[in-house]
């Protein structure tokens, strides 16, 4: 028997709480949206008008997709991130409410500041610069990412939300040292791989099975790159300028040891909407 959008709707947003979904609500109408080929606006207009089977069998299908592990992100190829639509793909991790505390504490900083340049250390999909972009005229961001398929997401990103004239994507390996054409930056900011190698196996799989490992693994003990960023990439730093990081769980005592090593003063810990510490940041001393 044919159903109404409304009802598939509803429908699928039950199958997904019966399944101890929180974010049910959202999850089902981005797959309704898709699997129909519909807006928001679109499916809100059409709600009272009956969906052909084929549609409706085409969303159940991704519904089970999602039921089996995969994220809907990755199911969509889309995901949005302090307001901006992104692409998104299993090249990237998917953008968390978590990282938005690393770009209000940002945003925070740079708009006091004048004119500027921000560089965004493992970018991934490009979503905390482009945020900041977004939010904050007068800075100029550039993407750093070692992935040649996650600078490709970076790129469209850029592209779909119109921020061509002031965001900027290059190769950049967070481990290595950096090229000194890079120039300098007010700003360094990066959510880097930190889960410790050991644990990636017990992550949940929507993460373990589907996220991208190059993204999440930050070595024996999950510090790898908050070393080398540190260390190494201070050198792009002018002096007084900030460095932000986004931690894991139980590691913002650590990091902050690490910065304070590196010639970091100032240093704070942010916590996150969950009361978890999750945003370190300092400011590069003028002398060490």
């Amino acid at each position: 028997m044919a159903t109404t959008y409304n009802n598939l709707y509803l429908d699928i947003r039950q199958r997904l709480r019966a399944a101890g979904i929180e974010s049910a609500t959202l999850e089902a109408r981005e797959l309704v949206c898709f699997g129909t080929g519909k807006s928001r606006e679109e499916l809100a207009r059409s709600g009272g008008l009956y969906a052909s089977p084929e549609l409706e069998q085409r969303v159940q299908k991704l519904v089970d997709r999602h039921l089996a592990g995969e994220p809907v992100a990755y199911l969509i190829g889309e995901w949005e991130f302090y307001g901006l639509p992104l692409d998104i793909s299993p090249d990237v991790l998917i953008p968390r409410p978590d990282t938005e505390v690393l770009v209000e504490e940002a945003v925070k900083y740079l708009q006091g500041q004048e004119e500027c340049r921000v560089l965004d250390l493992c970018s991934g999909s490009g979503c905390i610069g482009l945020a900041l972009a977004s939010q904050v005229s007068r800075v100029r961001v550039v993407l750093g990412e070692y992935s040649d398929a996650a600078l490709k997401i970076c790129r469209q990103n850029i592209r779909r939300n119109g921020l061509s004239a002031r965001v900027v994507s290059v190769q950049a390996d967070a481990r290595e040292r950096p090229g000194r054409t890079l120039g300098e930056f007010q700003c360094i900011i990066s959510n880097p791989p930190y889960i410790p190698r050991g644990d990636i196996a017990g992550l949940d799989a929507s993460v373990r099975d589907y996220e991208p490992h190059l993204a999440l693994d930050g070595g024996e003990d999950g510090l790898d790159f908050y070393r080398s960023i540190s260390e190494q990439w201070r050198e792009c730093l002018v002096p007084g300028g900030r460095l932000y990081f986004e931690v894991g769980i139980g590691q913002a005592d650590a990091v902050l040891r690490i910065m304070r090593t590196q010639g970091f003063g100032d240093i704070q810990v942010v916590k996150d909407h969950q009361d978890i510490p999750r945003v370190v940041f300092g400011t590069l001393c003028t002398e060490v």
